[in-house]
């Protein structure tokens, strides 16, 4: 151990355990005063979050990225290269997001690092199926490559458990026993398995996906990682008991305050997103829960737009605050509570010794008005504004070349052809958000033998695109409530959660073949084609899913698209699932989950599906029209 405790200090960007035994031996003899720190920071206030209490004029004392000491301002026993006098501010941990995609920023981690940083965002637990369903193969090496190249943002990513989504898909990844397992040993970085969302494989043994997500929560268990889960719809006791009973640890899918309550009181880890913050947080109080060590607040999925519009994990505590928390216990749930559930607290999570040096400094607490973010040490911005310079990483070809068609596509592909002699046909029909447990039939005219897209009723044609095979094999249907109806206009994209094929939704079939192919020569993102030319495009270059670049430009971009869009007349009606307003159809990205509570969903076409019609809880497929 001396030969250990002598070497040189690593880098302590990837956290490796023979490295951090050197980085804690080290820390070690500086807490004692034994050898000199880099900085000490003396702040006016330190929310002690591991008691909930504010602690007077603090200092906190670091040595390379982490903090050796804390303690009353002017008893460290030791020596420092650089003091800091902020004794004017009020400091607090980090802020951890527990479950986040950061391909829903549609940045590169780099520039995500820029944009959540500023506004307390230090530390990120990436659910990594969005990625992992492109490229599963360099998954991790995706997401360790910023921290690597000296980002200051410490992501822990969990490999997803929907890669594929389910057993009726596939494409650029697919994980089991195997793949987790080797996960889990490359980096103490990976803290477990992303949600696992597919909740019929997990109680149906018949679910072809059954084994391979067993295999996962065995791996992950095997090297005690947590396993996270995805309640969307389990409401009844029974299948909260059952849910809780296969060892899924969380669910961020919560609706009401009945569901927290239910779910708390089974042991499951509730993570509240800011949209039904205020409903449930309220409701928690109105019963007087007192101890919300076991809520965390999550992003989930947000754009860069929206991001500069309303903040990061600063937006989810300043929401909780709203509807009546304390600051305190808010913090607590930003901070320690998700570091703890992800057991994660070695280094994040609090302002502690042998945790990295992060901290938000506050000139206002009841505002959560923050003036300067300090992560691995270093005062990272001021205000607003990202002080580092940003890595300028190279992605090779595996993150770059993903959209793989391999061939020109045309109006053809998404013609629907009807039977022979028939002036009408029978059409499946659905809208987004489809929840319920049948799908929608209605009668359609057929013209030179294909069926007709009918706008008097509200229907419009959507399609899939496999991106993956190199063969861009097609599967549409008919869709109500959404999509252009101006003439020879489509809207395509390459974000299809959750696995991330093409989508094409569009008034004519010509219209839709011209923004298929546009998205190929881009390789990802949105391509608005109106009245027969390309009228705005939007690069996600990266995967088909982020842009290398910053916020600002990426959302300049985006504003354009909108302003083009806004000349379209676009279909819309309430949907039964999540509020559905006219213009612009952004939530579409959300309306191909096969994901509980999903029923029927188009998906690209497979051997289980081969027109891609599937009843991803039955595996029922059925012909698109008859």
């Amino acid at each position: 151990m001396s030969k250990i405790e002598d070497t040189e200090i690593p880098p302590d960007l990837r956290i490796e355990a023979f490295d951090e035994i050197k980085i804690r031996q080290d820390l070690t003899q500086v807490a004692l005063g034994k050898r000199e720190a880099d900085v000490s920071i003396r702040v006016g206030r330190l929310l002690d979050v591991h008691t909930r209490r504010w602690l007077e004029d603090q200092e906190v004392v670091v040595r390379g990225k982490r903090i050796a000491w804390i303690g009353d301002a002017g008893t460290y026993p030791g020596r420092t290269s650089l003091t800091v006098d902020r004794s004017y501010l009020s400091a607090v941990p980090g802020f951890g997001e527990v479950h986040k995609h950061i391909e829903s920023s549609h940045l590169t981690p780099e520039w995500e690092a820029a944009l959540v940083l500023p506004r307390g965002n230090t530390w990120t637990c990436e659910a990594s199926h969005e990625f992992s369903n492109v490229n599963g193969e360099r998954n991790l090496e995706f997401w360790l490559e910023s921290r690597l190249q000296g980002s200051p943002l410490k992501i822990f990513p969990l490999p997803g458990s929907a890669v594929p989504p389910t057993g009726y898909e596939w494409g650029g990844g697919h994980f089991g026993y195997e793949e987790q397992s080797s996960f889990l040993q490359q980096s103490l970085m990976v803290p477990g398995l992303d949600e696992v969302m597919d909740w019929p494989a997990v109680h149906d043994r018949n679910n072809p996906s059954h084994d391979r997500l067993w295999g996962m929560i065995r791996a992950t268990f095997e090297h005690r990682g947590v396993v996270e889960g995805h309640g969307a719809g389990l409401r009844d006791p029974h299948s909260i008991s059952a849910f809780a009973a296969s060892g899924l640890a969380s669910d961020h899918e919560v609706q009401t305050p009945e569901e927290v309550i239910a779910k708390l009181s089974r042991g499951i880890f509730v993570e509240i997103r800011p949209y039904n913050a205020q409903e449930i947080i309220s409701a928690l109080f109105k019963i007087g829960l007192e101890d919300w060590s076991q809520i965390a607040f999550t992003t989930d999925d947000r754009s860069a737009s929206d991001t500069l519009r309303y903040g990061a994990s600063d937006h989810n505590v300043r929401t909780a605050m709203k509807a009546g928390l304390t600051p305190e216990i808010a913090i607590q749930c930003v901070t320690i509570n998700p570091a703890r559930h992800m057991r994660l607290t070695p280094w994040v999570g609090s302002v502690s010794p042998g945790r990295y040096a992060d901290m938000v400094l506050l000139d206002d607490v009841a505002s959560l008005s923050i003036a300067e973010v300090w992560a691995d040490g270093t005062q990272i911005s001021e205000g607003s504004v990202y002080k580092p310079e940003v890595p300028r990483i190279e992605w090779p070809d595996w993150a770059v070349k993903t959209v793989k068609i391999e061939r020109e596509i045309v109006a053809d592909d998404f013609a629907i052809a009807a039977l022979p002699g028939r002036e009408t046909m029978t059409a499946a029909i659905l809208r987004p958000f489809h929840w319920k447990d049948d799908f929608e039939t209605v009668e359609l005219p057929v013209e030179d033998g294909a069926v007709l897209r009918d706008h008097s009723q509200n229907i419009t044609k959507f399609a899939m695109v496999d991106r993956f095979s190199g063969n861009g094999l097609t599967s549409k249907m008919f869709w109500r409530g959404c999509g252009p109806s101006t003439k020879d206009t489509a809207l395509a994209c390459t974000v299809a959660h959750d696995k991330h094929n093409l989508w094409v939704v569009g008034s004519s079939d010509k219209a839709m073949a011209l923004a298929a192919n546009t998205m190929k020569e881009q390789q990802g993102g949105w391509v608005l084609v109106r009245e027969g030319a390309v009228a705005a495009t939007v690069r996600y270059e990266i995967g088909g899913l982020m842009s290398c670049r910053s916020a600002e430009e990426l959302d300049a971009e985006m504003q354009n698209l909108y302003a083009e869009a806004e000349q379209v007349n676009w279909m819309w009606e309430q949907s039964p699932g999540p509020r559905w307003e006219p213009g612009f159809p952004e939530r579409l990205i959300f309306a191909t989950l096969t994901c509980s509570p999903w029923r029927w969903v188009l998906v690209a076409p497979t051997e289980a599906a081969p027109q891609g019609f599937v009843n991803v809880s039955t595996g029922e497929t059925h012909d698109i029209v008859w």
